[in-house]
């Protein structure tokens, strides 16, 4: 297991990226269908937390088995393992969060789980033909990029990957300052009315899980790609910071 990963460039297709999906992979399968998603040629990373508060957190399974589908571990991956690893997590809190269908899977099935986000990395880099594009769950603890890869593959802080997955602090503070090192950090975690950028740190959870719509942005122009009046994917731009 590695907690950073470093995908190489797409030459055939479009990389996107998507903010939480909880649970809601059939919704995220018709807004991928209204854009023209094609698995053969396009991929798909999402910035983690999968499962839980939606009615199909089941599928995360088949969407991780998927070539073309990359993922970071979120908080609520992390609360998975720590369940099944026996380490300290308020139930009744980890239940209200969403995840009572986890909890009352037979621990063998829950065994598939956790051996399957234990794969996924805290973080991890897409090279596209502007730059790397990083992918994190909710916020980086360092202003340079280049200081948490290096925390993640040889540290192994746990208050560092406690940032990467709970910290809500750059929101918070309205914080614009740039995470050096890379074109953009595309996190999620902290829902947002839309897609919001801070500095380079780009905010994709749009509730497309809840009552708001799935945000998809193309990694290579940094732009929301949309679904259209008449069905095509339209690029929209990103808000200011």
């Amino acid at each position: 297991m590695s907690r950073f990963r470093r995908v190489a460039a797409n030459s055939k297709g479009r990389d996107l990226a998507v903010g939480d999906i909880h649970g809601h992979f059939r919704r995220l399968q018709e807004c991928l269908d209204q854009v023209g998603f094609d698995p053969e040629t396009d991929r798909l990373f999402s910035v983690g937390d999968l499962v839980d508060r939606g009615p199909h957190s089941e599928q995360a399974l088949l969407w991780l088995a998927r070539p073309w589908f990359h993922a970071v571990q979120g908080n609520h991956e992390s609360l998975a393992i720590t369940y099944l690893h026996g380490g300290r997590l308020d139930l009744d809190m980890y239940r209200a969060a969403g995840g009572g269908w986890f909890l009352d899977l037979p621990r063998e099935q829950q065994a598939l789980f956790v051996e399957q986000f234990l794969q996924l990395p805290i973080a991890l880099e897409v090279q596209t033909a502007d730059g790397l594009v990083g992918l994190l769950h909710a916020d980086s603890p360092f202003d340079d990029w280049g200081a948490l890869r290096d925390s993640l593959l040889f540290d192994d802080d746990a208050r560092v990957r406690e940032v990467c997955q709970w910290s809500r602090q750059r929101l918070k503070d309205g914080n614009t300052e740039p995470v050096t090192g890379v074109r953009a950090l595309l996190v999620g975690h902290t829902p947002v009315l839309q897609a919001k950028r801070l500095g380079n740190v780009w905010h994709l959870d749009t509730g497309g899980w809840a009552s708001g719509h799935f945000s998809l942005l193309d990694m290579a122009t940094l732009k929301l790609i949309t679904p259209a009046a008449d069905g095509r994917a339209a690029p929209q731009p990103m808000p200011p910071a």
